[in-house]
């Protein structure tokens, strides 16, 4: 007998596993509070030069802006440079005040923001950028935290991969838990730009442990045929968490307590492990059958299944077990062995750099629709709910290939349309952009269905301390890749030309995809 047939017996899809994924439903919220956070706590708020001295006379404030900040090429006051002295301005009372001779005749000098810079706080009271004034030639460390954040999720992938296998699923869930919760309040409570990019990172590391554990202590307690929709209910509640953070970003403007409230729920998961079972299948893998005999025994119960007297023995368990343990441990290196787990493994990264690469930069971009960020990050994440059933719909009929190819294909088009459509025309903008990022969470929520299933079974599967690392940390590392490297080539490509590398990607990794088996 193998663990297929044993967890036939005791009840694949059931009440038990019902109760698992509404467990852990909680960690699948957490991540997009956390990966996508970066929207409100990072947001720059338009700002200037502080000018001590301002007049409070509102209409006289126009004119006093006018003589002591430069105009940009088009039009608007610079955020970043002053004038050296103000500048005369006709009819006014500030005419030639403080101006140098020379300075009448050519260009008019500048300088950086000597004593800081004013913020507008009518949408966000605090973020990063204005706690340490990451603006101007700071710029660019407001984007590095985010960078180093998914920097962190890529290591901790591999780390908790490797531990979770040796320790086991609910222990290292627990680690996850406290790390996240201790990490998030030294971040909230960062004095210094320093503190919060280490704290931030080491978040990343930490949460990198849902990523890893989460999906493989659900699908270990569920039979094949019910791994799919299992797949896409499981995957709703990531939506659940973006169209949350919506409403937790609105309601919370300053960015200390709005990382306060997006990891305090930590708490109720650590509380929530007491119910969560650890996996039976690699219980079975260390020997310790009498635990696994415990949980396989709740499972039959609560999902009311009969118990015949030798399948749940200790010596069918123990047979089962050296059955587990006679399967060779695979490695990272398995991945690359032969020709053809070279030509999947390769193909699987590529596809899942532009699966990642399309979602997060269109979920990180989202001040270029003329919405304001709260209707555009809730507008993001209901598009998410079709997009998912229409998932499970062609995945039953046309197959997982199709599917996934299908989905790249639209967010490529939907992408490269939106490029062609002129800015006075925004409604067409905004509905090109959202069905853009319908298409992409398709291709998300395919891509984890796809490649679980394109390995041998020792690969995948079956064999829990090393096929599940393999599935989430080997094609998951190329994803978990794709993150940093979103924020690395928006940085580098700007609002204007991130769009067109995005439809690119997504359209080079449908051809990835169609070659594939």
């Amino acid at each position: 007998m193998g663990f297929e047939e044993l967890l036939e017996e005791v009840g694949g899809f059931g009440p038990f596993q019902l109760r698992n994924v509404a467990l852990l439903a909680l960690p699948r919220m957490l991540l997009p509070l956390h990966f996508l956070l970066p929207i409100f706590l990072a947001a720059v708020p338009a700002h200037r030069c502080a000018l001590p001295g301002a007049p409070a006379n509102f209409s006289h404030q126009d004119l006093w802006l006018e003589a002591h900040l430069p105009r940009e090429p088009d039009g608007t006051l610079s955020s970043c440079l002053r004038f050296t002295h103000p500048q005369a301005l006709p009819n006014t009372t500030l005419e030639g005040e403080g101006q140098s001779p020379g300075e009448l005749e050519g260009e008019p000098s500048t300088v950086p923001c000597p004593q800081g810079w004013e913020y507008d706080r009518s949408e966000f009271s605090s973020t990063i950028a204005t706690e340490w004034d990451l603006v101007c030639e700071q710029k660019g460390l407001n984007r590095a935290a985010s960078t180093f954040f998914f920097a962190g999720v890529l290591v901790g992938a591999v780390a908790f991969g490797y531990l979770s296998d040796r320790f086991g699923r609910r222990r290292l869930l627990l680690v996850a838990y406290v790390s996240v919760l201790v990490l998030g309040l030294a971040s909230a409570a960062s004095v210094s730009y320093i503190m919060f990019a280490i704290t931030r990172t080491l978040t990343g590391v930490a949460l990198a442990g849902f990523t890893i554990i989460v999906m493989p202590l659900e699908l270990e307690w569920l039979d094949v045929r019910h791994r799919t929709v299992a797949g896409v209910l499981s995957s709703t509640f990531w939506t659940g968490g973006m169209m949350l953070l919506a409403l937790v970003g609105y309601l919370i403007r300053d960015w200390r307590w709005l990382l306060l409230a997006v990891t305090l729920p930590c708490a109720l998961g650590i509380i929530s492990l007491w119910w969560v079972p650890e996996s039976a299948r690699w219980l079975l893998t260390q020997g310790r059958v009498a635990e696994a005999h415990m949980y396989l025994v709740r499972c039959a119960r609560l999902n009311g299944r009969p118990l015949s007297e030798d399948g749940l023995s200790q010596e069918a368990l123990s047979k089962v077990a050296a059955g587990e343990r006679g399967v060779r441990r695979p490695s990272y290196l398995d991945l690359f062995r032969t020709p053809r787990l070279r030509y999947i493994s390769l193909c699987c990264m590529v596809m899942w750099f532009g699966v990642n690469f399309s979602y997060y930069g269109l979920s990180l971009d989202v001040s270029g629709l003329g919405l304001n960020v709260y209707h555009t990050q809730l507008l993001f994440g209901v598009v998410e709910l079709p997009a998912k059933l229409l998932v499970y719909v062609l995945v039953r009929h046309v197959g997982r290939r199709l599917t996934q190819a299908g989905m790249l294909l639209g967010s490529a088009l939907a992408l490269g349309l939106g490029l062609l459509v002129s800015s006075e025309v925004g409604s067409w903008g905004v509905a090109l952009a959202v069905m853009g990022k319908g298409f992409s969470e398709g291709a998300f929520t395919t891509a984890y269905l796809f490649t679980s299933e394109l390995y041998p079974t020792v690969l995948s599967a079956v064999q829990p301390s090393g096929g599940r690392d393999v599935q989430e940390a080997g094609p998951g590392l190329s994803a978990l890749r794709g993150r940093p490297s979103t924020e690395v080539l928006q940085q580098g490509l700007g609002e204007q030309k991130g769009r067109p590398a995005q439809s690119w990607s997504c359209h080079q990794c449908r051809l990835s995809v169609l070659i594939q088996p």
